[in-house]
């Protein structure tokens, strides 16, 4: 498999024979990876592609920088809201990125540390294995924007930490740490700030050395429950892109670039 054709993402392999593929969201701006055009179209696909690969048993995503995501770029989020090519093809990019990942036969671990935010917390919370730093700040900001939360939310949430946690985290945008996730089951593990990426490598390891039809029939099985919510999350995703073309994300959007509370109307 050739993934030089990825240049938002950093792809290396490690462990024995290279069966750990490890895959970083990059931080061009030395802050936070943030999801451009190219950022989100690719985060979409290298699912399709580690599950096609023969020689990988296990995948690693952690981000660059100061934190797991950023988010999606707001020059192209505004591009959303007045382009309805550009909003299209973003839906179904959106679409895939979930898709891809519950279908993808190798299991995924994600080592989030700092913010994680917008396409970059989708494959962090959907994958196999979770892991947060204590410190990590796990935001949904989907309602923040003006647009419904639907990118992954509807599919997983509930299903990891209840419906009342899910409400109040995702109609107000309130942050979750690390720790916090751990303790209402929004994620698998919260780690010390140091021991993030060596406990994920370490889970890696012990996946990819682990029986591979054991292992991935068992996801499979396991995923059968995000796939009975497809029809909640492919709702919740026309919402959310029906939201992008409507008056309140141009105010959030203007919100953010001038980091003042939104006045939605």
């Amino acid at each position: 498999m050739d993934y030089s054709r990825y240049h938002s993402l950093a792809i290396t392999r490690r462990g024995t024979a290279g069966g750990v593929l490890d895959i970083q969201m990059r931080a061009p701006n030395g802050k936070l990876p943030t999801a451009g055009h190219e950022g989100h179209r690719e985060l979409a696909e290298i699912w399709r592609d580690v599950s096609a690969d023969d020689s990988v048993r296990c995948a690693v995503l952690r981000g660059e920088g100061m934190g797991f995501s950023g988010g999606g770029d707001l020059a192209l989020v505004e591009q959303m809201a007045t382009d309805d090519a550009v909003r299209l093809r973003v839906w179904k990019e959106a679409r895939d990125l979930v898709y891809n990942l519950v279908n993808c036969d190798k299991p995924i671990v994600s080592a989030m540390h700092g913010p994680a935010v917008g396409a970059g917390l989708v494959a962090g919370l959907l994958a196999d294995i979770s892991i947060a730093a204590r410190s990590a700040k796990i935001v949904d900001g989907h309602t923040r924007l003006g647009v419904a939360a639907g990118d992954h939310a509807a599919i997983v949430w509930p299903l990891l930490c209840g419906m009342a946690k899910a409400k109040y985290h995702l109609l107000l945008c309130e942050p979750v740490s690390g720790e916090e996730a751990e303790r209402i089951g929004l994620v698998s593990l919260a780690v010390e700030d140091a021991e993030l990426l060596p406990r994920a490598y370490e889970v890696a390891d012990r996946l990819a050395a682990g029986s591979q039809s054991a292992i991935r029939f068992t996801k499979y099985a396991l995923n059968n429950w995000l796939r009975q919510a497809g029809p909640t999350f492919d709702a919740s995703l026309a919402l959310e892109f029906m939201g992008f073309a409507g008056p309140d994300v141009r105010e959030g959007v203007a919100s953010l670039r001038e980091r003042r509370a939104p006045r939605f109307p």
